[in-house]
Formats: C-alpha cells, structure tokens, sequence
C-alpha cells in the first residue's frame, strides 16, 4: 500500500467493538480511534467514519440481551442508541479539537442521482472544512426491503460515493484468515490478496456475533464493491495499538485487498 497517495480515508468500525462486546459503549477505543484520526488530518489525510453500534447500544440501554427480529423493535433500539452513539462521539472528538457530524443514510439516498449528488457535496464539503462525518445507517426510517444490511456495505458504497483511496475495516479479529481462526486452530492470516478475487469469498465463510449482521464475507463483499472506484481495503482489528497510524506510515496491519496486482 502507497500509504503517500492515500488522501482520502473512510473507516468502518464495527457494533462489537463499539459497544464493547455489547457491555456499553467504549469510550476509551472511541477516545483512541479519534486520537489516531486528528493524527491523520494534521498528516494531511481526509478522513471519514462509518460507525455500527446504534442498535447494538439501543438494546443496553433497554436492557435488551438478545436482538429483536421485528423490524420496528430494531427501528426503536436505533432511535435509542443514536442517541448515545452520538453524544460519546462528539465528546471522544472534541477531546483532540476535532468537529465531527452526524449523517444518516439509507440505500434510497444513495440510489436516487439528486440525493446521491447531495449526499456527495456535504460530505465533500464537510471534509475541505475539516470536520470528520460520522455516517451510520438511518435504521429509524429503512425497512427489511431497504436496508443496506450491514455497515460494511455502507462503507463501502460510500466510499465509492466520495472516491475515497482506502477502506479500512476495523473488527475484532486480525484480518481475513484461509479459515475461521475460532474453529480451526491451523488457519493462517492472508496478508494480501487481490479485491474481488472469487477465492476470497469461499475463505470467508465465518459467521457474525448476535451484535451485528455482518461478518468476515461482508467485509470480503464490501472490497469488491470499494474496487469500482479504485479503492483499496484493509481489513484489521480494531483493538491494535494505533492501528490507523501504523497503517498510514506504512506497516502491514490485517489484510490489504489490492485494487490491481501491482501492490
């Protein structure tokens, strides 16, 4: 990875590391990943932040244990949590002098050609201001038919909203591994491969935790969809000490799905 070219960076962070596995929200991993980003825009970088962790918090602060199937219970879980989700973001930022801003979106904005060009110019807009956009799903208002399903397709497609250079996806294992490293004690870490490669969709196979509805495929998935525009994914756990500054400086963290073969 040409960590140099790398101007525009969205990242993904998953409902299990937010909320910490469920507990609450993670207030000091939040504190560390804004830490690291205004690390990143002093550095020059652009930097946007694809969050889980609505419903996730919503159905704590219900006192929920396990996740309702009923769309609007899940619509109501969402309206609770942003709440939340929302209030420990902008403090976690304000602590390193960065402004950040809500956007919901939802599969219609981004399919529609006026709200897609909307949606584009203030995130554009927000980015050249310096203010870090913090975009989650607007689960208050989508149905089953609608939803983008998980956020690493959200992250993905707004990555190819903004032409961002890099994905990188946060969860809470190492990267993508040959087998799910939880059932097979000889599964290997793939340090990189190619996005796209229908190889990496058969690998992926391992399975989401009550928290949240994605899992290693979708991440896998959401690379291929990020490659349309050109950009790279990695794919990295999230409670790696400065993970985002490594990356940005060079090291090999994770997994780095190329866009092409010459990486």
């Amino acid at each position: 990875m040409n960590a140099k070219k790398t101007q525009r960076i969205v990242v993904k962070v998953g409902s299990s590391l937010v909320t910490n596995n469920g507990e609450g929200l993670d207030h000091a991993a939040i504190a560390m990943w804004a830490e690291q980003m205004a690390s990143l825009l002093k550095a020059g970088h652009e930097v946007l932040m694809v969050s889980s962790g609505a419903i996730a918090e919503g159905m704590q602060r219900l006192g929920w244990t396990k996740r309702p199937q009923e769309i609007h219970q899940l619509q109501a879980a969402a309206a609770v949590g942003q709440m939340g989700l929302v209030q420990v973001y902008e403090s976690c930022f304000a602590r390193f002098n960065l402004r950040s801003a809500q956007i919901l979106l939802t599969n219609a904005d981004l399919a529609d050609a006026e709200r897609n060009a909307n949606a584009r110019a203030t995130l554009d807009t927000l980015l050249k201001l310096g203010v870090v956009p913090i975009i989650n799903e607007n689960d208050t208002v989508v149905t089953d038919e609608i939803k983008f399903g998980d956020n690493d397709s959200l992250a993905a497609l707004v990555t190819n909203l903004i032409h961002a250079d890099l994905l990188v996806i946060l969860t809470d294992q190492g990267g993508l591994y040959t087998a799910d490293p939880r059932q097979n004690a000889s599964a290997t870490l793939l340090s990189d491969a190619i996005a796209g490669d229908p190889a990496l969709e058969q690998m992926a196979g391992g399975a989401a935790s009550e928290l949240s509805k994605g899992g290693m495929l979708t991440k896998v998935l959401a690379a291929k969809i990020a490659v349309k525009t050109g950009a790279a994914t990695v794919i990295a756990s999230g409670r790696e000490p400065n993970v985002l500054t490594r990356l940005m400086a060079g090291e090999k963290i994770g997994t780095y799905l190329a866009p092409n073969k010459n990486y």
